[in-house]
Order: structure tokens, then C-alpha cells, then sequence
């Protein structure tokens, strides 16, 4: 029941009337999705939504207070005399040698100049326009007053020209009258080509069978019958069906009071709009359909790319740099003061990578900016890891998107792929890595490293001192004893003993430090690394997904009538 309802709801739809200002906010909407979409489908598949909103708004600017209406059909049908014939004159040239009509020729109901800009927008030229008004005529043709009447050439001639022709003009009318002939009523051509595309403007379709003046009163009604089944057939169910005949004016009764209904209810060029919004809409639903993607890649996908990019970016290296540099520095530090030069001859592990040494370490990031690390280059191995984390990222954020869509996240995903090495050096060498200011205990122990020093250097020049003393015969200096040792020797001796205690003591704490450093160093690097996927493959990929839903959104609009 809900399928039949829908079918005579279509059938009629053609009495529903448009108005004008959601028409326009079906077309906006168009616009909308184009915007959305622009550089990320391809521009073929567009072709109808820029020529819509194109003829569209130039349609409605040029007139609203004229109806252009078509009359089509092959060869033989006789529309050139229907022509004639409403018109009440002899405009278009009507023969026995085929195609007749070669050209389009425009008759004008009221005055000419408010529909010349509409005819030259069309491409009827001026020597084939004519104008419907005479003083003889009274106020018979003011009913039609506002159509502008169109011939159209034959569409199956011999010369393609006059088709190409046909086919501009159909996209620009208003309304299109099918002339048919009880010959070739049935003509695959008129059906297969034409009828059935335009199964979606059924409100501004209409179709007469002409000469009927050649069927007896017997075969009139089996041949309409047989055409109306054909015209359902081709989706145009409840598209009026006339019978014409140009000789008898009776004949044209029928077909004259359609075409001053539709002038009368300046419907038909908001139907034809409408309609045309409707084949768009159509065609376009298949590039965006109804999904409803994420905001983005899931946490695993970003997590992947994170680990790629910190591999790309050297960060093991500089985290083991970090922990060398570490025990360097605290070795250089907390260390004998007698070797402390020696290690001080050693490059510090971050300077040969070109990151800040000793003497270089900032709290302000900004500040230790260099130009670039000597942070070795990624393998082909880490390249490809970086590579798949990307694609993976725009695979599952593209999931579930219509099949237009997931080419165009992954060159979104890719977009800026050549930028990432120098982004990438870039925030290794602006990262704060920990290593700028010096733990106080170093400075503790540094001084108790003093200390026991001075007490072996002090212990030695005693020693010495009193050696030098007996060598020249002088008296000797009176050592004090410790228990059975001489404080000379005990200082000296003790000196050095808790010297090498002191610095057997720290090594195991200066290696866990290291550790804790390097652990440190890589949280921060891998979260400045992570920016970097942010800003260069993470947003491009959202910047897609908002237009995907922006125009899935406007195109849900434009659906609506």
C-alpha cells in the first residue's frame, strides 16, 4: 500500500506547486557541496551540479514572467505544423523533404523585448523569433502572454548537428511538449534516449500523440492505450497524454488549454529547476550516501603512526644519546677531580648529533633551535613502517565511506608527506630534553670529591715536605699520629681511598639517573613528534571527513523538496 500511495503522490506531484524560495535554498545547497567537495572528487563527476547551478541562477535571473516551452519529436511527427498552428501563422517551414525544421524558431506571446534576453541566453537568433500579437487578435491570445514557443529541429536527423542541437536546447527549456506520430509512436529512439531520461521532470513532461486525424475512431483509443503503457514504462506515470490534430482547430482544443494552464500558473520553469535538482541529487547520492564517519583515525591507528614517525625521527638514537650525555656529564661532575679534565676532552654524545651540549642546554626550548641534527637518517625499513602507519591511518578513517571518498583521505594522508623529514629534525632539535640544568646532588657530591681530594693533596705535600726537610738535614716535622698512622699518610691515603668510594657509590645511582633521563627525553620527543603527525597527516585527514559530512549534509538539503 505505502509503494502505491508513493506512485500516485509522484504521479500528481505535478500539481504541488514549487515555491521559489526553498527552490533557491535547494540550489544553495547545491553550492554548498560543491564547495565541500571541491578538489577532493573527481571534476567529471560534478559536471551536472556546476552546470545546474549555473543555468540555474542565470534562469532566474533573466525572467520569471515567461515560460519557455519546447515542442520535440522526430521526423514526420508533425510538430512544426502544431507549431504553425498554435501560433496561428506560418512561422516554421513545414515539407515533404526531410529534416524539415533545421533550426529553432521562437514565437513570442506579448511583447518581444522582455523575453529577448531569455531567447538570446537560449541561442535563437533573432531572425527566427517572431511575436504573437495582433489587433485583430482582441484579447484571444491573452492567455498565453508570457510563452515563448520553441520548435526544436528533429532530433533523429541524418545530420548530428541538428541532435547536438536538441539536446543543448532540452537542458535550457521549460517545458517540453513530446510530439508523436501513430507511426513511429513506439520508436525505440524517442523512448530509449529521451522519455526515459526525463522521467525525473514529469512535471513539466507532456506528450501528444499527433495526426491522429489518420486513426479511425476505433484505433485512436488502442493506440493511446498502447502509449500510455509505454509511457509508464518508462517511469513517466501520470505524464498528460494528448491526442492533436493541426488541420481541425478541435484538434488543437486540448493541447491549447494545457499550454494556458501552464502559463498561467508560472510553474513550469520552478518545476523544470526542481526537477533538474532532483537528476542532480540523484546522480551525486552514490559519491556521499548517508554514512557517518569519525571525527578521525582510532587511537590504535594513531598510536601506529606516533611509533613510525618516532622511529623516522631518530628518537631511539637521541634517547640513547640523552643517557650517554647523562653519564657523561655526571661523570664530569661528581667525578675524581684529578680525571675530570681528561673525560671533559671527550665530546659530549648530544653534540655529535648536533643538539644542545653543556654549554648550550636552555629552559626555553625556542632558544636551542639549531638548524639541523645530524640525527642519522631513516632506513628503508623505517621509511616503509612510516608509510604503512600512514596509509593505516587513512584506511580506518575512511571506513565505512562511499567508494569516492577513501582516494581522497589517503592523498589527504599523504598530502604533506614531503615536509615531514624537516618537521620532524625540526622539533628533535627544539626539544627541551631535560639535560639544562645540573641536580643539586651532583653539585653535593662534586664537593665531596673536593674535599677528600684536597685531603690526599694536603697529606701528600706534608709527606713531602718532611722527606724534603730530612734530605737537607733539618729538623723533621713533628707528624701527628692517628691511632698507629701518621695524619700525613692518613689523609693522603684516606684522600684516595674515599675518592674511589665516593665515585664506585655514584656510578650505580648516575646509571639509574641515566635511565630516568632517557626516559624523560623520549616522553617528550615523543609527544612533540606526535604534534607533528597531528599538524601534518591527523588534521588534513579530518579536514576531508568535515567536508565529507558538510557535503553530505547539503546534499541532504538539496534533497529536500
Amino acid at each position: 500500500m505505502t509503494n502505491i500511495t508513493g506512485r500516485v503522490r509522484e504521479a500528481f506531484r505535478g500539481d504541488q506547486r514549487i515555491d521559489a524560495d526553498a527552490l533557491i535554498d535547494r540550489l544553495d545547497a547545491v553550492r554548498r557541496f560543491l564547495t565541500a567537495v571541491d578538489g577532493l572528487l573527481p571534476d567529471s563527476d560534478l559536471v551536472p551540479a556546476h552546470t545546474l547551478v549555473e543555468r540555474a541562477g542565470t534562469r532566474l535571473a533573466l525572467s520569471r514572467d515567461h515560460t519557455v516551452v519546447a515542442l520535440a519529436g522526430a521526423t514526420g511527427s508533425g510538430k512544426s505544423s502544431l507549431f504553425n498552428a498554435l501560433a496561428q501563422l506560418e512561422l516554421s517551414p513545414v515539407g515533404v523533404r526531410r529534416p524539415t525544421t533545421g533550426v529553432t524558431h521562437a514565437c513570442v506571446w506579448g511583447p518581444l523585448e522582455g523575453a529577448s534576453r531569455l531567447l538570446d541566453w537560449i541561442g535563437v537568433l533573432p531572425r527566427h523569433r517572431f511575436v504573437r500579437e495582433s489587433a485583430l487578435d482582441a484579447d484571444d491570445e491573452t492567455a498565453l502572454h508570457g510563452l515563448i514557443l520553441l520548435d526544436l529541429p528533429d532530433f533523429d536527423s541524418v545530420q548530428r548537428s541538428h541532435r547536438l542541437e536538441v539536446d543543448r536546447l532540452l537542458g535550457l527549456v521549460d517545458q517540453v511538449i513530446w510530439v508523436v506520430d501513430p507511426q513511429k509512436y513506439a520508436d525505440r529512439v524517442i523512448h530509449d534516449s529521451y522519455l526515459r531520461e526525463f522521467h525525473r521532470h514529469r512535471d513539466v513532461t507532456l506528450v501528444v500523440l499527433n495526426q491522429a486525424d489518420r486513426l479511425s475512431p476505433a484505433e485512436l483509443p488502442r493506440v493511446l492505450d498502447d502509449l500510455r503503457r509505454l509511457l509508464d514504462t518508462d517511469g513517466l506515470t501520470g505524464v498528460p497524454l494528448l491526442s492533436t490534430t493541426a488541420i481541425d482547430p478541435a484538434g488543437m482544443v486540448g493541447l491549447r488549454g494545457a499550454l494556458e494552464r501552464t502559463v498561467a500558473e508560472r510553474q513550469a520553469a520552478l518545476r523544470r529547476l526542481a526537477g533538474d535538482v532532483d537528476s542532480v541529487v540523484a546522480g551525486l547520492d552514490e559519491l556521499v550516501g548517508s554514512a557517518r564517519p569519525a571525527g578521525g583515525p582510532d587511537d590504535s591507528a594513531v598510536d601506529g603512526l606516533n611509533r613510525a614517525l618516532a622511529g623516522a625521527a631518530g628518537v631511539p638514537a637521541v634517547t640513547e644519546a640523552v643517557e650517554q650525555a647523562y653519564r657523561h656529564r655526571a661523570g664530569a661532575a661528581t667525578g675524581w677531580p684529578v680525571v675530570r679534565g681528561w673525560r671533559r676532552l671527550r665530546p659530549d654524545p648530544l653534540r655529535r648529533l648536533h643538539l644542545p651540549g653543556p654549554s648550550e642546554d636552555r629552559a626555553d626550548p625556542a632558544e636551542s633551535l639549531v638548524a639541523a641534527t645530524s640525527v642519522p637518517d631513516p632506513t628503508a625499513a623505517q621509511r616503509s613502517a612510516l608509510g604503512l602507519a600512514i596509509r593505516a591511518v587513512a584506511d580506518r578513517a575512511a571506513t565505512d565511506l562511499p567508494a569516492a571518498w577513501p582516494g581522497a583521505v589517503t592523498s589527504a594522508a599523504r598530502s604533506r608527506l614531503g615536509d615531514l623529514p624537516d618537521a620532524l629534525d625540526r622539533t628533535i632539535a627544539g626539544t627541551d630534553l631535560g639535560l639544562g640544568r645540573r641536580p643539586l646532588w651532583w653539585r653535593v657530591v662534586g664537593g665531596v670529591q673536593w674535599l677528600v681530594t684536597l685531603a690526599a693533596v694536603v697529606g701528600l705535600g706534608w709527606l713531602v715536605l718532611g722527606y724534603a726537610l730530612r734530605a737537607l738535614g733539618l729538623p723533621a716535622l713533628d707528624n701527628p699520629m692517628v691511632g698507629q698512622v701518621p695524619l700525613p699518610t692518613l689523609l693522603l691515603l684516606g684522600g684516595l681511598l674515599a675518592g674511589l668510594l665516593v665515585a664506585a657509590l655514584t656510578r650505580p645511582v648516575v646509571r639509574w639517573a641515566a635511565r630516568r633521563a632517557r626516559a624523560r627525553a623520549e616522553e617528550r620527543l615523543t609527544a612533540k613528534v606526535a604534534r607533528v603527525g597531528e599538524e601534518y597527516v591527523l588534521t588534513p585527514v579530518r579536514i576531508v571527513l568535515g567536508s565529507y559530512a558538510q557535503a553530505r549534509d547539503a546534499l541532504r538539503d538539496a534533497g529536500r523538496r
